[in-house]
């Protein structure tokens, strides 16, 4: 019996869409600490969100092509902005900050928070958010919050597990199950999970080909 939330599959031209769709070019274009300084919601908009240590940046630079589009640290939530990147004309790529184990004052934390909050909830062209979970360790507290959030917004939400590289095939079964069915009490959850290494280059064109299929 097919599960409620399957392993996505593309077809060839799906990818090859994927792969024409990220080949163009695609470039930072502000950091924003305030919904004031967001651009024009003038395209459609896709955003990335997951726990600090969950391997985001690296994610978004192997999607891209980019090894240094989006910066990665040692240091778990140094990026403490909303940053948008254009993907050609039509495609704003957003990296949230990352929630849960950041090194990082209290204050600066909530403030993080808020921001996440107003933006997830106050962005109309935001089509779909992706939601990295890490496959060492499956839904935590933390992702079970934002998910409620995107709940609460009506904004649909696609997991993709990271680090795959990291586990063998049983251990990974074992957290599909887990997220499968945490992602069952989540009405804003999108029926497919993608696995992805951002080391090994695996299920990126899957997310490419996903992506360019919300057009």
């Amino acid at each position: 019996m097919e599960p409620v939330f399957p392993l996505v599959e593309v077809s060839d031209p799906e990818r090859n869409e994927g792969a024409r769709l990220f080949q163009g070019e695609i470039d930072f274009l502000k950091g924003v600490v305030a919904m004031n300084g967001l651009p024009p919601a003038d395209r459609m908009e896709i955003c990335f969100a997951g726990r600090s240590n969950v391997g985001k940046s690296s994610l978004i630079n192997a999607l891209t092509g980019r090894r240094a589009l989006a910066r990665t640290s040692n240091t778990p939530g140094r990026t403490q902005e909303i940053n948008f990147f254009t993907v050609g004309d039509g495609l704003f790529l957003v990296d949230l900050p990352g929630y849960g184990f950041a090194k990082a004052p209290l204050p600066v934390v909530e403030k993080w928070q808020r921001l996440l909050r107003a933006y997830l909830t106050g962005r109309q062209s935001l089509r779909r958010a992706f939601v990295l979970v890490d496959s060492r360790h499956g839904v935590k507290d933390p992702d079970e919050e934002i998910m409620k959030e995107l709940d609460r917004a009506a904004v649909t939400f696609q997991v993709v597990l990271t680090k795959t590289d990291k586990v063998k095939a049983a251990e990974l079964d074992k957290v599909l199950e887990q997220v499968r069915q945490r992602l069952a009490k989540h009405p804003a959850a999108f029926p497919g999970i993608i696995t992805t290494s951002s080391q090994k280059g695996d299920g990126i064109d899957t997310l490419r080909a996903v992506i360019a299929g919300l057009d």
